[in-house]
């Protein structure tokens, strides 16, 4: 009988658990599809106010914005 409450308990105590959705964290996501020391973002089509300076992996760009580029010297 008690092994019986008990699970009965847990089964209310699961039911209140807002749901969450699945994939990594978007901190973590954003963390790790970053590029060029954290100003860029690796995407497959850059915004209207962004260039692409490098290549992330073969398919995706690292979208800099503008006022983040380097200062090509020479």
């Amino acid at each position: 009988m008690r092994s019986l409450l008990l699970v009965l308990v847990v089964f209310v105590l699961l039911s209140y658990v807002p749901p969450v959705r699945s994939g990594p964290n978007m901190y973590i996501s954003r963390i790790f599809s970053t590029c060029w020391l954290t100003k860029g973002t690796c995407r497959v089509n850059c915004v209207a106010d962004e260039v692409y300076y490098i290549f992330c992996g073969t398919y995706y760009k690292c979208c800099i914005s503008k006022k983040d580029m380097p200062v090509l010297i020479g």
